[in-house]
C-alpha cells in the first residue's frame, strides 16, 4: 500500500515491524506489506547496513522508519526492550517480526517470547523462499560480490544501486575514449569489479548507461567508479545514482588506448542489448 507520507509521527503509529532491514529485499517486504496504514519500521542499525544504508530504507520501504543503534539495545533484557518500544509508541497495538528474530541481552529472546512479553498482537512472519531459496541479505551480498548482480536483483525486487558524490576523473574519457561521470561512494557494498550494463539517475531522470568498477589498469591504476551515459550529453549534478543491471565482463588491461576504445564500444553495444531486452 502506498502511503501519503514517510514522516514518522510516533503517536499515530499502531503497528511496527522490527529488524535490521538491510537490503529492503523480498524477504523484508513480507513484513512491510503487513504494516497497514499506520505502520512503521523499527530499524536496529549495526553500522554495517551497506545494502540499503540509512534513510534509503525509508525510500525503498515507503514507510516511516525509526532507528535504534544496536549498541543502545544490545544489553537490555527482553522485558526492558519491550518497555522502551511501548514508551516510544504510545498507541502501539501490533508488533511484526520475522521467524528468526532475536532480541534481549546475548540474543536470549526469540520471536516466540514476544507472545508472553508483549500484551498486544504479535505476528511472526514465516521464512520466505523464492524458487526454493530462502531470501536473506547474506545471500544477496554473496551474489553481488560474485558477479551475479542480475540474480541479486531478483531477490531485491529491484535493481541494486549506489549513490555517490560526483568527483573529478582523469579527463581522459572525454578526450580519448568516452565521457564518464566519476563518483565516490560511502556506506554501500560495491558489486564485483568489472563492467556493467546499468542505469544512471541524474537529477530526477534515469538514463541507460554502462558502468565500471575497479582499478584503471590501462591508465593510471587508480580505483574508480564511473559511468558512461548512452547517447546523451548530460549536465552532471552533485550526486548521481547508478543502478546495476547485469555484469558484462571483468576488468582488463589494454596496452593501447585505441584497443581500449574498441572494447568500450563493444561494452556499450552489449549494455544497450541488455537494457533494451
Amino acid at each position: 500500500m502506498q502511503r501519503p507520507s514517510t514522516i514518522l509521527i510516533k503517536d499515530k503509529i499502531d503497528t511496527i515491524a522490527i529488524g535490521s532491514f538491510d537490503g529492503i529485499h523480498l524477504g523484508h517486504m513480507q513484513l512491510i506489506n503487513r504494516l497497514g496504514e499506520n505502520g512503521a519500521l523499527l530499524v536496529i542499525d549495526k553500522d554495517h547496513s551497506n545494502l540499503t544504508p540509512g534513510l534509503k530504507r525509508t525510500e525503498y520501504s515507503k514507510v516511516p522508519c525509526m532507528f535504534y543503534h544496536f549498541l543502545k539495545v544490545k544489553n537490555l533484557s527482553g522485558e526492558e526492550f519491550i518497555q522502551i518500544i511501548k514508551k516510544e509508541f504510545s498507541n502501539l497495538k501490533k508488533i511484526i517480526v520475522g521467524y528468526d528474530f532475536q532480541f534481549g541481552r546475548k540474543r536470549s529472546c526469540t520471536a516466540n517470547d514476544l507472545l508472553t512479553l508483549y500484551d498486544g498482537e504479535i505476528e511472526i512472519v514465516e521464512e520466505f523462499f523464492y524458487k526454493g531459496v530462502s531470501v536473506h541479505s547474506s545471500i544477496i551480498r554473496e551474489l553481488l560480490t560474485t558477479k551475479k548482480v542480475d540474480e541479486a536483483n531478483v531477490f531485491f525486487g529491484r535493481e541494486y544501486s549506489v549513490c555517490g558524490k560526483v568527483v573529478k576523473g582523469q579527463g581522459l574519457g572525454k578526450k580519448e575514449l568516452f565521457p564518464t561521470i566519476n563518483i565516490k561512494i560511502q556506506d554501500y557494498l560495491l558489486p564485483s569489479d568489472g563492467v556493467y550494463a546499468s542505469r544512471t539517475k541524474v537529477g530526477e531522470k534515469i538514463y541507460d548507461s554502462v558502468s565500471f568498477i575497479g582499478n584503471r589498469v590501462s591508465t593510471d591504476g587508480n580505483f574508480s567508479i564511473e559511468t558512461h551515459i548512452l547517447d546523451k550529453n548530460i549536465v552532471v549534478e552533485d550526486e548521481i545514482e547508478i543502478y546495476f543491471v547485469k555484469y558484462l565482463r571483468e576488468n582488463k588491461k589494454f596496452d593501447d588506448l585505441s584497443i581500449l576504445k574498441k572494447q568500450i564500444e563493444i561494452d556499450i553495444n552489449s549494455a544497450r542489448s541488455v537494457l533494451n531486452g
